[in-house]
């Protein structure tokens, strides 16, 4: 019948999720905990920067708010 399907289906879903997840995970446990940001665009870049030199570390994803700017 048609359900006969339904494990290979499932199996074949979760081993094609398996690669997007892992890399989000992976992201987040090396970026301290946030997600990976991608600049797409020169000013998404930009805004990179700036929160590279604000931050104080040299690290686009240790932003540490106002009290950093001058």
């Amino acid at each position: 019948m048609w359900y006969e399907i339904l494990p290979g289906l499932a199996l074949m879903a979760g081993c094609l999720m398996v690669p997007g997840l892992s890399t989000i995970y992976i992201n987040r446990w090396t970026n301290g905990g946030k997600d990976k940001r991608i600049a797409r665009l020169p000013y998404q870049w930009y805004l990179l920067q700036r929160d590279k030199r604000v931050s104080g570390e040299q690290l686009y994803y240790k932003s540490k708010g106002l009290e950093n700017i001058h």
